[in-house]
């Protein structure tokens, strides 16, 4: 991998983990597009990449996290209808299901290797977005969020682990289907990925490990890592800026032509 494949593919990651768009299908469709074998190890550091990014943004959610995790602890597990504390039960409870995904592992893994499933994907996730874009949200937050409602948003990130189908995109919309207000549906998913995208860490860590963290060169790593951080926060803040003007259609609408175009390029 080069200088200029690593930015490039840190840049799809750090834009696409956020924005309603499928990062997983974009990482497949560029690394076919660039003739890239897969690497275990570059996933990894752009994904800690958008970790970092979503840290940073929401740093005084995550303050708040903590402390009602602590507050949890020591107090029984009783929420007392505090909103941070039920937040925090509401985030595990939505995480839950991603332990279905171990025993989905093999089958995940296969479709990367297809960019015509990446496009029947996105195609599901453009109707999705348009969907949600006209008919979802309400008004419930923390404060009265159900575990269903948490439940339903935590199995639509288990669909998500599919490339092509949108993690941020399948949990914002999943919230709006609930009836979750609109802004704090988006916070939802992204505070969603804290756990999700460090679980995802952990368990490709053994095989990081068993295959070795040998690379030609650690400069496309390092440049993959910083353009996943920068255009990881700016997605935040765009993401936050669009839902607010019902804009979700304007992702659907790409992700279908986007779709369309892979099929017909895997056709012909």
């Amino acid at each position: 991998m080069t200088l200029i494949q690593g930015i490039i593919l840190g840049v799809v990651q750090g834009f696409t983990e956020f924005l309603p768009v499928s990062s997983s299908g974009h990482l497949t469709l560029f690394s076919a597009l660039m003739e890239l074998p897969s690497d275990i190890l570059f996933t990894i550091v752009v994904h800690l990449g958008t970790l970092l990014a979503v840290i940073i943004a929401f740093w005084e959610d995550v303050v708040m996290l903590i402390k009602g995790a602590l507050g949890l602890l020591f107090d029984g597990f009783k929420t007392r209808d505090i909103p941070k504390r039920r937040l925090v039960l509401m985030l595990l409870t939505a995480t839950l299901p991603l332990v279905i995904g171990a025993l989905l592992n093999d089958t995940v893994e296969a479709m990367f290797g297809s960019p015509l499933f990446v496009g029947c994907a996105l195609l599901v996730t453009a109707c999705v977005l348009f969907v949600a874009d006209r008919h979802g949200g309400g008004h419930k937050t923390a404060a009265n969020m159900t575990f269903k409602d948490a439940a339903v948003v935590g199995c639509a990130q288990l669909i998500a682990l599919f490339p092509g189908i949108s993690r941020s995109g399948s949990t914002m919309c999943a919230g709006l289907f609930t009836g979750l207000d609109r802004d704090f549906a988006v916070r939802f998913a992204f505070l969603l990925s804290i756990p999700a995208v460090a679980g995802s860490f952990v368990f490709k860590l053994p095989d990081l490990l068993e295959g070795g963290m040998v690379a030609a060169s650690a400069a496309p790593y390092i440049a993959g890592f910083v353009a996943s951080v920068v255009c990881g926060y700016l997605a935040i803040k765009l993401v936050n800026l669009l839902v607010k003007k019902n804009s979700f259609r304007y992702f659907s609408y790409y992700c279908a032509a986007v779709g369309v175009l892979t099929i017909i390029l895997n056709l012909i």
